[in-house]
């Protein structure tokens, strides 16, 4: 199981207030984020009877962390404002499974797109690379298809340990509805936490690997443009690639590095650490949403019309 809000009740409601009002203010934001990208893909599917690639990717990625987002707040409103409701059989054990499904979803989703990036732009003259441009619009539904049995399989897991774990440990009251001790898990973590970790590793991996190789490739396309002295606009555009695919690297890096300290600390049961944690990881992905909305025209686009509309009202006013 990997970390989350959901292990330990007392890891970050122990802040109380200041925690929902943070994450309220970072999630709600990237839940709009997300949304808007989900409205306007959606729209254009309608539209034109289909998507590309990389639209595919964007879509699935919107809608996990629209839900992870949706997922978190939910838990750490209910616990401070409605902490009884938490109590309730199965109750727990569907929101922790729900969050695990679509966390881990979005993470293999993002390593997606950053190998989707990396083959489609990168150029480098190898058979296996080239076959996988070739392929990779073929591949990418299969791709997407493998990440979210991954991510389901992590749920069902997730949900199944905590759910014998929770017959194991507690006692039951009012006809075995309501729980009466507390939950401390830790035991029955040991194998689950292995299979996410392993799972977060993997789909780190890939992004490391298809990070530095689109990297590689673009800064050495931009030296051999400065030898010829080509167009300055490609050059400038391979700039902006660049700093786009470093950005999307160092994001995810803090992300995944946060989510395994979370991961580690949730055994802990180090409330401070993990506070922390779960800020980084709710902010993640409102703020890299918005690097793509800006990145891709389409989107950017749709966002810009949409602003100039609202100002416009608001002057009108």
């Amino acid at each position: 199981m990997e970390a989350s809000p959901f292990t330990q009740q007392s890891n970050v409601t122990a802040y109380g207030p200041m925690a929902l009002a943070i994450t309220t203010l970072e999630a709600f934001p990237g839940m709009w984020i997300n949304a808007f990208i989900i409205c306007v893909l959606c729209i254009a599917w309608v539209q034109n009877k289909t998507l590309n690639s990389n639209e595919k990717i964007l879509l699935l990625l919107g809608f996990s962390r629209f839900w992870y987002l949706c997922f978190s707040w939910i838990y750490i409103f209910v616990s401070e404002i409605f902490p009884d409701c938490l109590l309730v059989h199965r109750i727990f054990q569907l929101l922790q499974g729900s969050y695990s499904f679509f966390n881990c979803s979005n993470l293999w989703v993002s390593a997606c797109l950053c190998g989707f990036y990396c083959i489609k732009i990168a150029n480098f003259r190898n058979r296996f690379f080239s076959y996988l441009k070739v392929k990779i619009d073929r591949m990418v539904p299969w791709l997407l298809l493998g990440s979210v049995m991954f991510s389901l399989i992590t749920g069902i897991l997730s949900h199944n340990t905590i759910d014998k774990a929770v017959c194991k440990n507690l006692n039951f009251t009012c006809q075995g509805k309501i729980w009466k001790a507390t939950i401390r898990m830790s035991d029955h973590f040991s194998l689950l936490h292995v299979l996410t970790l392993f799972l977060y590793i993997t789909s780190f991996m890939v992004v490391i690997f298809a990070a530095v190789f689109l990297l590689f490739s673009l800064w050495r396309h931009k030296c051999k443009m400065q030898t010829n002295s080509l167009n300055s606009l490609s050059m400038d555009a391979h700039i902006r690639a660049i700093k786009s695919v470093l950005s999307f690297f160092i994001m995810y890096t803090i992300n995944f590095t946060f989510v395994i300290l979370s991961l580690v600390y949730s055994m802990a049961y180090q409330s401070h650490v993990l506070f922390l944690a779960y800020l980084i990881q709710y902010a993640y992905p409102g703020v890299h949403s918005l690097i793509l909305i800006l990145s891709n025209p389409k989107l950017e686009k749709t966002l810009i019309r949409i602003l100039s509309c609202v100002k416009c009202k608001l002057c009108m006013r």
